[in-house]
């Protein structure tokens, strides 16, 4: 695989790895009311975003050299 392709997968897998793990934990959308608070979270498309980032990643480092 060409040096250009493996270390464009490895910026867009930390980056899409980081993004994800930042929108699990981040609340989506929260409320309060004096001393009541609610927060909001849907998880689904954040473990996607992880799951797409580490198959980068495992990209990048997969081929060997030449």
């Amino acid at each position: 695989m060409n040096q250009t392709v493996k270390k464009t997968l490895l910026v867009v897998g930390i980056v899409l790895l980081g993004y994800g793990i930042y929108t699990l934990i981040a609340p989506e959308a929260s409320v309060s009311i004096g001393d009541l608070s609610i927060e909001a979270q849907n998880n689904t498309d954040s473990y996607i975003t992880i799951g797409l980032g580490l198959a980068a990643l495992v990209l990048s480092f997969l081929s060997g050299k030449k």
